[in-house]
């Protein structure tokens, strides 16, 4: 049977999703936690590749096993051989024709920045510490240039071997608490480092580098020159992934 998993975890010390020859990944403890659990090789199908160093709380996988485990109980025993900054939240049974990342309606990110003079020890693992004041009006009028389809090629790192750039943002928005600044985004797919790279422009907006208002031009011109900087991993969190009802 197929089993579809709802993964959190802690990506500080994991070189990304996908299994590596000569590093380790957040499939590869997996993978060999289900091996373990049920002596046998299993393949883990994973909705979206996270970098180095991010987060996820709702990332989504796939097994095919056959156990008389329940589902419900599954995630006991799984968790049982896995690290803890590794958790299986919830597993439940799906047709056999389910694929997690091709069945995806839309993906929910978060970027955390943590605003103010001195870093907090505590979230230095999980937030992108930023010691300049920034202009969270400025970030917010910005973060609403992003919703709509467009071609965000600026917003692509290069070297990214896609048939197209091409893609729709759903909702974009910055918000404070605090001293903590959250983008959240969610669209129907992302381009290779395109939410590092709208944090990283979104933060020069907010130090006055980048006009609001130029947003706009910056998606037309597909320059990632023009662009703001790739912002580092540790802010970023896969926050959830949606899929149709139907």
């Amino acid at each position: 049977m197929r089993l579809k998993l709802t993964i959190s975890y802690d990506g500080t010390h994991y070189a990304g999703w996908q299994i590596q020859k000569n590093a380790v990944t957040i499939q590869q403890i997996i993978e060999e936690a289900c091996q373990k659990l049920f002596s046998q090789e299993i393949k883990v199908t994973g909705a979206s590749r996270t970098d180095a160093g991010v987060h996820a709380l709702g990332q989504i996988a796939t097994i095919d096993v056959d156990t008389s485990i329940k589902a419900e109980q599954l995630p006991y025993a799984l968790n049982a051989h896995l690290p803890n900054d590794i958790v299986i939240r919830s597993t439940r049974v799906m047709p056999a024709n389910f694929h997690p990342r091709y069945q995806a309606v839309s993906k929910t990110y978060n970027y955390r920045i943590f605003n103010d003079c001195f870093p907090d020890p505590l979230t230095k693992h999980f937030m992108y510490f930023y010691h300049k004041k920034l202009d969270v009006e400025a970030m917010k009028k910005a973060a609403s240039c992003f919703v709509g389809e467009y071609d965000f090629k600026a917003f692509c790192s290069t070297g990214s071997s896609v048939n197209s750039t091409v893609r729709e943002v759903y909702h974009c928005q910055v918000d404070q608490d605090n001293k903590t600044i959250t983008l959240r985004i969610n669209g129907n797919g992302f381009l290779y480092n395109m939410v590092r790279i709208i944090a990283g422009t979104l933060i020069d907006v907010g130090l006055g580098k980048i006009n609001p208002n130029s947003i706009a031009s910056i998606i037309r011109s597909k320059d990632r020159n023009q662009a703001g900087p790739t912002a580092p991993a540790l802010g970023l969190c896969l926050e959830a992934i949606q899929y149709s009802k139907s």
